[in-house]
């Protein structure tokens, strides 16, 4: 299902159409903190983040990217989680310290089906992918060029979202644009909320096609539910669109 479109005073606003409401289940501390230790490191320590997204208009600074890197590894870590209480062993989540140019290949592999973890803050209901990262087979351009056994090609993405929004507790204590954080800082800031997650739902490698001969496209600098501004274009499928998640168990365990 397409976003409804306006256009206000020749800007474009889009709006989500299909939502699927959020129904939070805990993370443990112990996921959390496992999470911490490798956002901190990859981002204050030796690791490595690209400082703008593909097609994006800004640098990010460390503490933002400790954001990203914190909501996208905690996301892939209660997947995983998940996925072992429906008795469905997966890859363990990759927690190596990259330096740059070297990043991650598939988040999970789960008899050998390779799956996408995207993550989002609760209230979001979209699943987005950079179209600028995809060609017109779906395929993940970055690792095209590699040639190294990396994967081109995703069997399923799935949208994982998480509860607080971790750039809004930065932002509330006006530390989301830091270069200089501690990570008893850090700790103390994530430590002092309740974490929970959902899994809003998932799509297959057709339906990433699908998006893209449709032009599903949420454009650079347009506007989303009225506040946020898009720094990259993005194909997008609401979370209301995406299938349930146990019909994703049913299918890998049989």
């Amino acid at each position: 299902m397409k976003l409804s479109h306006k256009v206000i005073e020749q800007k474009d606003y889009y709006y989500v159409s299909n939502a699927r409401a959020f129904s939070g289940l805990p993370i443990s501390k112990f996921e959390i903190q496992k999470v911490i230790d490798f956002s901190f490191e990859m981002n204050f320590g030796k690791g490595h983040h690209r400082n703008c997204r593909t097609g994006g208009q800004y640098t990010r600074r460390k503490s933002e990217k400790f954001c990203n890197t914190f909501q996208g590894k905690l996301a892939e870590v209660v997947l995983y989680h998940y996925f072992k209480v429906q008795n469905l062993e997966s890859r363990e989540p990759d927690f190596e310290i990259y330096g740059e140019g070297v990043w991650d290949d598939s988040d999970l592999e789960i008899k050998d089906r390779k799956i996408n973890v995207k993550s989002a803050a609760a209230q979001s209901n979209l699943l987005l992918l950079e179209t600028k990262d995809w060609n017109h087979q779906g395929q993940y351009i970055p690792n095209l060029s590699l040639n190294n056994g990396s994967t081109i090609q995703y069997d399923y993405f799935i949208l994982v979202r998480i509860q607080p929004d971790i750039k809004k507790i930065f932002t509330a204590k006006k530390c989301l644009y830091c270069d200089e954080m501690t990570k008893n800082e850090i700790e103390e800031l994530i430590f002092n909320s309740v974490w929970e997650f959902d899994i809003a739902g998932y799509c297959n490698h057709q339906e990433l096609i699908n998006t893209i001969n449709n032009n599903d496209v949420l454009p650079q600098n347009a506007m989303l539910n009225q506040y946020t501004k898009m720094d990259a274009s993005n194909y997008y499928i609401q979370s209301g669109d995406l299938h349930p998640i146990d019909s994703l168990v049913k299918i890998l365990s049989s």
